[in-house]
């Protein structure tokens, strides 16, 4: 039988990606963090790759603590070893061995080290977490339900926002998940808020979720009595002013959650600063108000009890200075205080006289 000639006229220059990565380790990750690793694995058998961390920050338009961190994620996924000097300076990076979920040999990847000359991090990094074990069934379950969680909200996240999504919104979307913990449940309820006050924008909710996160919200229920009460106190100083038929504008809205987040002020002492407001300046005034709240609060003043004892110490610190500004004042001088003169009538009609 005539043998055969095999001859190769694919491209060798590529990257091996295994399935496993795809599958397991990328639905979860960032996408920059995802970048930081394909590069790595560029460069991998590359004899004249010479990396450095600012190298890799600019070829992947990243910063040099985006590039820090990814390689954190990765160690902490177990997919790479970073390596450290005395000064706990990376100095290498050594990629581990992928184990697949089946566990076939086909799906395990052996990877060298690359090596990363000695570069000061721009950022002190973080202990080293120990890589996890090998997956086990119940830490597979959880993959596999996360992977559903995400498609799930993915999906609804488009019905709330009408369009396709883009990379840029599934990527926000697995990052409320992944990274700041969000339940699925606490991510629609975001979803369903944002929309029904009119905010579609991504930039926006990622802003309310990044808040959320801030005031340690976990759950619908505490999400749901923060909104409460956010409506409760916007329309308390919207009713206070007179102001019908609109919602606070931006700046408006920054001094109502300065008052009752940053201050801690009931509805009842906003409504009751808003009113003296009015009273003192005839139409509303946010920066009027602030002044008024900023003075309690400075004063430590939690009730209207506690307002009234201000009021009284102010009554009272004002009529003692009115009362020293009577003494100190230079008394009037009486008319009838003068030294009267004496005079000799009769020498005066014998002056006159003898001018005659």
């Amino acid at each position: 039988m005539k043998k055969l000639t095999l001859k190769n006229r694919f491209q060798t220059n590529a990257t091996l990606l295994p399935n496993d990565f795809i599958d397991n380790y990328m639905v979860n990750a960032n996408g920059e963090f995802v970048k930081v690793y394909l590069f790595l694995l560029r460069h991998l058998d590359d004899p004249c790759s010479s990396l450095t961390i600012p190298m890799i920050a600019d070829c992947l338009n990243n910063t040099e603590n985006d590039v820090l961190r990814a390689f954190r994620y990765w160690e902490t996924a177990g997919l790479l070893r970073l390596e450290r000097d005395a000064e706990d300076r990376i100095t290498g990076i050594e990629l581990q061995k992928m184990t697949s979920v089946k566990k076939s040999g086909a799906d395990v990847m052996a990877a060298p080290s690359v090596p990363v000359p000695e570069e000061p991090a721009a950022e002190e990094p973080e202990a080293p977490v120990a890589a996890p074990a090998v997956p086990s069934n119940a830490v597979q379950l959880d993959t596999f339900r996360a992977q559903k969680e995400i498609k799930s909200l993915l999906f609804i996240a488009e019905q709330y926002l009408g369009k396709t999504l883009t990379r840029t919104d599934m990527e926000t979307i697995t990052y409320f998940y992944d990274t700041l913990n969000m339940s699925a449940d606490l991510i629609e309820y975001l979803l369903e808020t944002c929309v029904e006050n009119g905010h579609k924008s991504m930039h926006y909710i990622r802003k309310v979720a990044l808040s959320w996160c801030d005031s340690g919200i976990e759950t619908v229920s505490q999400a749901k009595e923060q909104s409460q009460s956010y409506n409760k106190n916007c329309f308390t100083v919207l009713n206070a002013f007179g102001i019908k038929n609109r919602g606070p504008a931006a700046s408006e809205l920054t001094y109502i959650r300065k008052w009752a987040e940053d201050y801690g002020f009931t509805a009842d002492m906003i409504e009751e600063a808003c009113r003296r407001t009015i009273s003192a300046t005839h139409q509303p005034s946010f920066e009027y108000a602030d002044t008024i709240l900023t003075r309690w609060h400075e004063n430590h003043v939690r009730s209207l009890k506690d307002v009234t004892v201000l009021d009284e110490a102010f009554q009272k610190e004002k009529a003692a200075q009115r009362i020293a500004s009577v003494r100190t004042r230079t008394p009037a001088r009486n008319l009838n205080n003068f030294e009267r003169r004496n005079y000799d009538m009769d020498s005066l009609e014998e002056q006159l006289l003898n001018s005659n």
